[in-house]
């Protein structure tokens, strides 16, 4: 499992983990919307509560996680999920359904860059790229007029989503508390993987040993 606050770069760190390890990576969100636009039974009843501007139910998108999850490629190479669980009761429901991690990745990242991360992000409608304003600008005057910034992306907004994402996190701390591990995300891409990578290699060298002993 990995989990990590609004832009501390978590969706590239799972690409690189998928990359390197061939995990099937699961992200809740993107199942969500996937069983919702397939017509399966979990996504219809979602789709009645996202309508209605409700929270989808714990025990609808539980289902959607342990179906993905029970299917064979997911336990033919492992899996990555990204995101999810969310809450005490999320997990409580993966654990009596025996889905446990091996390990739970936590990037942490000071609350001043993720700030300085989101506030300066922009889209160019056009094309669809991301920008950001001091990481890497617009190529040119043309592109930089075009520029949008998402309506969520301000400072007050990130802050309510962190303050949101920590209260989340403490709650699945005295679940996970055994295989949980902070890994600095205040760092390049490749020093951020580079800790990952020991982190996964030796899980998954422990986990040999006890199958092979």
């Amino acid at each position: 499992m990995i989990a990590g606050a609004p832009a501390s770069g978590k969706g590239t760190q799972c690409e690189l983990i998928k990359a390197k390890y061939g995990l099937v990576h699961i992200s809740a969100g993107d199942l969500l919307r996937a069983e919702i636009a397939t017509g399966t039974d979990n996504g219809k009843q979602a789709k009645e509560f996202m309508e209605k501007g409700q929270l989808v139910p714990d025990e609808i998108v539980v289902n959607m996680v342990k179906g993905r999850l029970l299917q064979p490629d997911a336990q033919e190479k492992g899996w990555l999920l990204d995101g999810y669980p969310r809450s005490y009761s999320q997990a409580m429901a993966l654990e009596t359904l025996g889905i446990r991690p091996d390990i739970f990745i936590l990037l942490d990242v000071p609350d001043e860059l993720l700030v300085e991360r989101v506030v300066g992000r922009r889209l160019d409608p056009e094309t669809g790229k991301i920008y950001h304003l001091k990481y890497s600008p617009p190529e040119n005057e043309e592109i930089a007029s075009r520029l949008t910034q998402r309506f969520d992306d301000t400072e007050e907004k990130v802050k309510l989503r962190l303050q949101t994402h920590y209260q989340n996190i403490e709650s699945l701390v005295s679940i996970y508390e055994d295989v949980i591990v902070k890994v600095n995300g205040n760092t390049t891409v490749e020093g951020v993987f580079g800790e990952i990578e020991k982190l996964l290699t030796s899980s998954l060298d422990k986990k040999t040993e006890m199958v092979g002993s």
